[in-house]
Order: C-alpha cells, then sequence, then structure tokens
C-alpha cells in the first residue's frame, strides 16, 4: 500500500517540525504494519536549502526505510499542489486503483482525505499514534479549524476544476 506523507512547516535551519516528526513516524509505524512499499513525500517550500520532502527522506532512511520506496515531490507548495504532484507522480507509477494511506496531523487530514478522493483516488488516513498539544488556546483552535473549513473549500473546488480541465 503507497503511503502519501504531507509535508510541514521546516525551522530556519531545515530541521523538522515536531509536526513534520510525527507525520512521518505515524507513516513509518503504520507502514511496517500494512507492509507498505512505497512512501511518496509531498512537501516544496525549502529552509536553509532543504525541502520538506528531502528531511522526509532522510526520516525515513533513518527509520529503515529502503531508498527504493521512496518517492519524493519537492515542488509542492500547498495542499493543492501535493494532491495534483501526488496524482501524477502515483500514476507514472502505475498504481491507478491503489488504496493510499494518508498521513498528516490531525487537524489537517481531513482535507487531505477529501481532496485525493476529489482528485479520483482510494484512501485511508493513517492512525496518528502522538498527543494533540492541547496547549493551544480556543481562539488559536478556532482560527486553525476555520482556516481548515475555507481551506478545504477552496482546495475541493480547485481539485474539481482541475478535473474538469485537464
Amino acid at each position: 500500500m503507497p503511503i502519501i506523507i504531507f509535508g510541514a512547516a521546516l525551522r530556519a535551519d531545515g530541521t523538522p517540525s515536531p509536526a513534520l516528526q510525527h507525520r512521518v513516524q505515524a507513516a513509518v509505524l503504520f507502514g511496517k504494519q500494512q507492509r507498505a512499499h512505497l512512501y511518496l513525500a509531498t512537501g516544496g517550500v525549502p529552509q536553509n536549502g532543504l525541502t520538506e520532502a528531502a528531511v522526509m527522506r532522510r526520516l525515513l532512511l533513518e527509520n529503515g526505510v529502503s531508498a527504493e520506496a521512496i518517492l519524493e515531490d519537492h515542488v509542492a507548495t500547498d495542499t493543492f499542489d501535493s494532491v495534483i504532484n501526488c496524482t501524477k507522480i502515483l500514476k507514472e507509477q502505475g498504481l491507478e486503483g491503489h488504496t493510499l494511506a494518508l498521513t498528516s496531523s490531525p487537524y489537517h487530514l481531513p482535507r487531505c482525505l477529501l481532496l485525493m478522493r476529489l482528485a479520483g483516488w482510494q484512501v485511508q488516513a493513517v492512525p496518528f499514534p502522538f498527543p494533540v498539544s492541547g496547549q493551544e488556546s480556543w481562539f488559536l483552535m478556532a482560527l486553525r479549524i476555520g482556516h481548515e473549513l475555507v481551506a478545504s473549500i477552496w482546495d475541493a473546488l480547485l481539485v474539481l476544476r482541475w478535473r474538469i480541465v485537464r
């Protein structure tokens, strides 16, 4: 089963944020249980010369994933780009018809699942076995939820347009 790992911001020095580390760890744990044969790391926003995908590749290798099982999208700058780029990469690999496992942070995962389904894929969520911070104020949590809601609607419209136009 292919696993897509959606990127998260890197620190200014190019090291992974806790969110990115957790996403990769969740993918590795799930991949071992499900005997995943492919990991697709997506994220092209660079910090200190490194993209999110490059940092995820390093983390996957450090966790015992073989180099041959890792694909990277170094171009995507947002979730919509990731969905489109991953669709193209997976089709090039001949993986149409496969169910994909998606990993991201809990607040972001519903958008990823929705967009990949709208792009024509069968998908399932990778369990996220890490605690959600709980340190966030109600105001910040409301902002995050509001952002995801608006972004989900906007990105869904973009994916549908992409499917029609292409």
